[in-house]
């Protein structure tokens, strides 16, 4: 038990969907102990500022079903300075903030440490598309842009198959292929480039020739954004041996189209379950800490592991993907 009374909640990064679902858990959550919760607007930026806003239960009602964030997120690089650390305390305390809830993933995790090496009481929500923040296995916002992702890749493989085209299909991720990888193998793409493992263009090329010998009408390539042999590389070297390919192929960036749209009810699902997990955390004394999800329990990851490891992925799916291409 703890002596808390008022708790801030911030989202920071990437917009990811079910973030609000997620500030709406927190506030639920911690009204239930009685506590004041209030929400820091625009991230760490709005922290630095001392944008603060009470947050009571009407305010969340309605938000559960909307992407993005309504709190806002914003890029606050002086926050990466002691400097900028103890301002941000500085207006906690002047607030009479006595813990804090961040919403992201990885930059903003790493804040939360930093926050947290000062003597504050913070835990930290998993939020990314990416998935790759370490300490849960699946993190808010991924099975959404999944979905947007594989959505996209079933319209284009009809345009395909009606003009007998390939296309290229760059998902977003970052330095993480965890989304190129399960929406390659979900949408039955023909190649998977990941910046994990990836395959020369000499190499994808080939594939797309034999898929063509083979009678195959269509050919979907998906490229994480992170890979070395990227989108531009790879369609670079497409227009040098076009003669050699017999597809015609085109190029589709997805983008941040995968960071908007409504929740799916997974995502929604887990951003409720981490967010409460969290305040649940708080009341129990427990701080310092990244609240996930492992084997479908609710887990927490001392911030210290969560900042110095690095998430790896079960290439034997790429693997998969790669032995189900035909």
């Amino acid at each position: 038990m703890t002596h808390i009374k008022r708790i801030a909640v911030l989202t920071s990064g990437g917009d990811a969907p079910g973030m609000n679902a997620a500030i709406r858990s927190v506030v639920r959550r911690a009204t239930q102990f009685d506590w004041e919760v209030f929400g820091v607007e625009n991230g760490y930026r709005g922290l630095i500022d001392g944008n603060f806003t009470r947050l009571g239960m009407r305010d969340v009602g309605n938000i559960i079903q909307l992407g993005g964030t309504v709190l806002g997120s914003a890029r606050a690089p002086e926050f990466k300075n002691i400097e900028g650390q103890q301002e941000g305390i500085r207006r906690l305390h002047q607030q009479g903030i006595d813990a804090l809830v961040v919403i992201g993933g990885n930059g903003s995790q790493t804040g939360a440490y930093a926050l947290g090496t000062h003597g504050f009481p913070v835990v930290g929500v998993a939020s990314t598309i990416d998935n790759d923040l370490y300490g849960s296995e699946i993190t808010i916002g991924v099975d959404t842009a999944l979905n947007v992702a594989l959505e996209s890749i079933d319209r284009l493989r009809t345009t395909a198959s009606s003009h007998h085209r390939a296309f290229i299909v760059e998902v977003m991720g970052r330095d993480c292929g965890y989304l190129g990888m399960m929406a390659g193998l979900a949408g039955g793409a023909l190649a998977v480039q990941i910046p994990e493992m990836e395959m020369t263009p000499e190499a994808i090329t080939n594939l797309l020739v034999e898929a063509y010998e083979r009678g195959k009408k269509q050919s979907i390539i998906v490229v994480a954004e992170g890979c070395q042999h990227d989108v531009d590389e790879l369609a670079a070297y497409y227009k040098e041996h076009r003669a050699e390919i017999g597809f015609p192929l085109r190029v589709t960036r997805l983008g941040h189209v995968q960071r908007g749209g409504v929740p799916t009810a997974a995502d929604r699902l887990l951003a409720t379950r981490l967010a409460a997990g969290a305040v649940d955390a708080l009341q129990r004394g427990e701080s310092g800490v990244l609240c996930g999800l492992h084997n479908n329990q609710i887990t927490l990851t001392p911030y210290d592991i969560v900042v110095n490891n690095k998430k790896t992925l079960d290439l034997s799916l790429l693997e998969l993907a790669r032995d189900l291409a035909m």
